[in-house]
């Protein structure tokens, strides 16, 4: 007859919420989340005309989405701790795709949005250890999502929302990288642009781009 071994006790360092006992709310919450933030970034790009008002749109929709994500969360009892910390973890998520969705798509066109929905949805969330943890998944994997936006801000928000901000520091710089970058990405799109629709005399044009419009407009001087 096998012998039994001692009992273990299971001791939870931070009980998870009683509404969300196995954490599978906390998980399901981030697939929407980054579907909208791809579908905004997307849409950005054909419905602001304004190149300069881009920028100023891709933060008020961050904003918004992190108020109402994180509020949703909280009102279901998936989440625990601050709200407002929690909206703004979310919010900067939000801000890291549809930024880099939005930039990628300025300067790459409609490559860039592939890319982007690529980088951010269908390789960054299943390495991103969101239903179970980064060091659960196969090496390197588990490390290269938490350099990705949904697996930094699944780190980021168990930090804030369940260990009071430990090992916050990473999450929070990698995803102000991608949000950054998203940023200038778009503005990159908008002086490329400004200088594909600036005229041969317009400051900023170089003498190649002065000739290449010289020698486009020979073949329409009339003929002897």
């Amino acid at each position: 007859m096998p012998r039994k071994g001692p009992a273990v006790t299971v001791v939870d360092v931070v009980p998870t919420p009683s509404a969300d006992p196995r954490g599978g709310g906390f998980a399901l919450a981030f697939l929407p989340l980054l579907i909208t933030s791809l579908a905004g970034g997307a849409a950005l790009l054909f419905v602001v005309r304004s190149h300069l008002a881009r920028p100023l749109v891709l933060i008020a929709f961050a904003v918004l989405a992190g108020l109402a994500t994180a509020a949703a969360m909280h009102w279901l009892g998936v989440l625990t701790g601050p709200y407002l910390a929690s909206a703004a973890v979310v919010g900067l998520l939000a801000l890291a795709i549809s930024a880099t969705v939005s930039g990628l798509g300025a300067v790459l066109g409609g490559a860039g949005i592939g890319i982007g929905a690529l980088l951010v949805v269908f390789v960054g969330n299943p390495i991103s250890g969101l239903t179970s943890a980064p060091e659960l998944l196969p090496e390197p994997w588990g490390t290269v999502g938490q350099f990705l936006p949904p697996g930094a801000a699944a780190t980021l928000l168990r930090s804030v929302a369940f260990f009071d901000n430990a090992g916050a520091a990473r999450p929070l710089w990698v995803l102000g990288a991608w949000a950054v970058g998203g940023l200038v990405l778009t503005m990159a799109g908008h002086n490329r642009d400004r200088r594909a629709t600036a005229g041969p005399d317009a400051p900023g044009a170089t003498d190649g781009e002065q000739d290449r419009v010289a020698v486009a407009g020979v073949g329409d001087l009339p003929r002897p």
